[in-house]
């Protein structure tokens, strides 16, 4: 049985991603990227997948683990009947060499301790060859990939696993340092881990301290904006949308997607997220990642990019994974990269808008680009498209779609009439004014006082719920407030919302799937805008309830089995966090910023730099001992 989703905790260095269970156990870490072969993928497959194991070997009487504040260094106790030990776990770059640290800290009395790693690379299949090097360390090798294991702990080999026992006594540090190189490079130097964790440490209370958060929820929002920090790829300011692959969206299902990569559809959200928190670095640094990865003909714009931008995302299944509680397949790469979505060119031009606002670049950057994205949508915005949920169905026309490319339009209008820059403004008020008529008549359904999910049909959509945030609609017209109304009789179960009715609409997939956390908050978001003030803090305090008790989000939420499902932890879901918390909580609110019914702004006090990493400083870097092999 695998552990449930919510049982995990991260650690990350900001290029990639760990999870640890509650039981002290590695399941999940892609090395040295985030879409990177994973070399521990006991998650969705079996121990032999590869993990590492650290443990009370005795029966514990308590388990409790919680982040140091402020930080993503993890903390999980063990008390047994003999005493009280603490697993400390973190990770740091040093150049070309990544590390995972592990620590395991003496409390009180004494608690006897089992340690199994398994390293089973290219997801879970490839054993590496494991040498002894002449001072100890233990170096695995396997093609491109080489991991080295430094412990004063004795070790063995049995079963093609490495083990150990020992004891944890009060007031010692036993450490374990496995680092990560390609295997062409000589053997990572030796870490000095006090001095390791204290620079870890350091950097995320740093980075924390720079926030702008207050209020009820500002422990909420800043593990949120820690979360998001930690799925920040910071070679490139691209933000993944989760660590993981194929957590399914049902158990048993077929919904598995990998996740590891960058989508346009969650920019503005999350740049607004981001600069409302004052994190302007990482917001700036977004919004250079999405100009570069778009950058080229419009016409080839993709709805997701690698993390450095990359455009081919191949799609394949990994049979030799049973999946996720028996969720086939495994997908790695995403087929979806390859559609048409309409929604993807509002989304973009919207976040530029913000950004321009937002003073993260100058007012001119990239709109020759966001221009030729305009004249694109203006020659296929009557086109048919997948939609914003990625459909595997037939080619629809989504009224989400459509508005987005109303959006692009409505974009443009502004940078000519508030920036100055040049552009057909004419033809494009035109434009948008015929997309908004169109909408009006083909999107709307006067019988049931909603917008549907697409012309001609009678199903609803979640993402019915921005209209009012990008500014379509007022939140005060009767359509808009009638459309929430639907949305609710249609499309909440337990009082969480559906993206959509999958026994309802062809996705071309077999249906059924949780609740969309990102769609439950955008409710809430729904809520405040139309003065529904109560609801929407009952329907928010009830999301964070959600949350594991690392304060961690899933994609969804199974109401049947009461339980955290699809990829995880779920950057979209962290951004709807954040927003709503600022939407109930500030006069300023993100929904209004979108819709520019508020005229304040937030704005970067200085220019925005490069984002920082949680690195190992030189001081941390011991020179290796000498020996023969490398």
């Amino acid at each position: 049985m695998n552990a449930p989703i919510e049982s995990y905790g991260l650690i990350g260095d900001c290029h990639t991603a760990a999870l640890v269970g509650g039981d002290g156990s590695i399941d999940w870490l892609c090395w040295p990227r985030f879409d990177s072969d994973a070399c521990f993928a006991a998650l969705l497959g079996k121990p032999s997948n590869g993990r590492w194991l650290m443990t009370a070997s005795d029966e514990c009487r308590q388990v409790a683990r919680r982040y140091r504040p402020g930080t993503l260094i993890l903390e999980t106790t063990f008390r047994t009947e003999t005493g009280t030990a603490t697993l400390v776990d973190f990770m740091l770059v040093r150049g070309t060499t990544s590390d995972l640290i592990r620590l395991v800290r003496g409390d009180a009395g004494e608690v006897h301790m089992c340690m199994e790693l398994v390293l089973r690379f290219g997801y879970g299949l490839a054993t590496p060859w494991v040498s002894r090097m002449e001072d100890g360390t233990l170096r695995a090798v396997a093609g491109p990939d080489m991991t080295v294991l430094r412990t004063p702990v004795a070790h063995w080999g049995e079963n093609f696993k490495t083990a150990a026992h020992f004891t944890a006594h009060a007031g010692q540090t036993v450490p374990f340092v496995l680092s990560y190189c390609p295997s062409h490079l000589p053997v990572p130097e030796p870490l000095d881990w006090p001095k390791a964790m204290a620079d870890c440490e350091g950097f995320w209370r740093k980075w924390t301290a720079r926030t702008r958060c207050s209020g009820e929820y500002v422990e909420a929002i800043q593990r949120s904006l820690i979360t998001l920090k930690a799925l920040t790829f910071v070679p490139s300011g691209g933000i993944v949308a989760a660590p993981t692959t194929s957590l399914p969206e049902r158990a048993g299902g077929k919904r598995n997607w990998d996740y590891r990569y960058c989508w346009i559809r969650d920019s503005t959200l999350t740049l607004l997220a981001l600069m409302d928190a004052g994190v302007y670095d990482e917001a700036a640094a977004w919004r250079d990642w999405l100009q570069r990865a778009v950058a080229g003909s419009p016409a080839e714009m993709q709805i997701m990019y690698g993390l450095m931008g990359e455009r081919r995302l191949t799609e394949w299944e990994v049979a030799w994974l049973p999946g996720y509680l028996g969720s086939k397949p495994v997908r790695i790469g995403n087929a979806a990269h390859l559609q048409f979505q309409l929604d993807v060119y509002g989304e973009l031009m919207d976040t530029f808008a913000q950004a321009r606002k937002g003073g993260l670049a100058p007012s001119e950057s990239g709109w020759a680009l966001q221009r030729e994205l305009v004249k694109h949508v203006g020659s296929c915005w009557k086109e048919p498209d997948n939609g914003i949920w990625e459909s595997r169905g037939p080619l629809r026309h989504f009224t989400y779609s459509k508005v987005m490319a109303w959006v692009t339009f409505d974009r443009a209008i502004e940078a000519v009439e508030q920036h100055g820059l040049p552009g057909p403004i004419e033809d494009w008020r035109r434009t948008r004014a015929e997309i908004h008529e169109e909408i009006c008549d083909l999107g709307f359904d006067c019988t049931r006082n909603s917008f549907r999910a697409a012309y001609g049909e009678t199903t609803l959509d979640a993402s019915l719920l921005l209209l009012a945030q990008v500014g379509f609609i007022a939140p005060s017209d009767p359509r808009y407030r009638g459309t929430v109304e639907a949305i609710e009789r249609a499309l909440l179960v337990d009082g969480f919302v559906r993206r959509y009715n999958t026994h309802e609409s062809d996705d071309g997939l077999e249906p059924g799937e949780g609740v969309f956390l990102a769609c439950s908050f955008w409710l809430a978001d729904a809520y405040v805008s139309i003065g529904r003030h109560d609801e929407a803090r009952k329907l928010f305090e009830r999301l964070l309830l959600l949350r594991n008790d690392l304060g961690l989000l899933a994609e969804e939420y199974d109401t049947g089995q009461r339980r955290l499902i699809g990829n995880y932890p779920q950057a979209f879901s962290h951004v709807g966090l954040i927003n709503t918390a600022f939407n109930l909580t500030r006069a300023t609110r993100p929904a209004e910023q979108r819709a520019k019914v508020d005229a304040s702004e937030v704005h970067a006090p200085q220019a925005p730099r490069q984002p920082e990493e949680p690195a190992a400083s030189t001081s941390s870097r011991r020179p290796a001992p000498s020996s023969g092999a490398r």
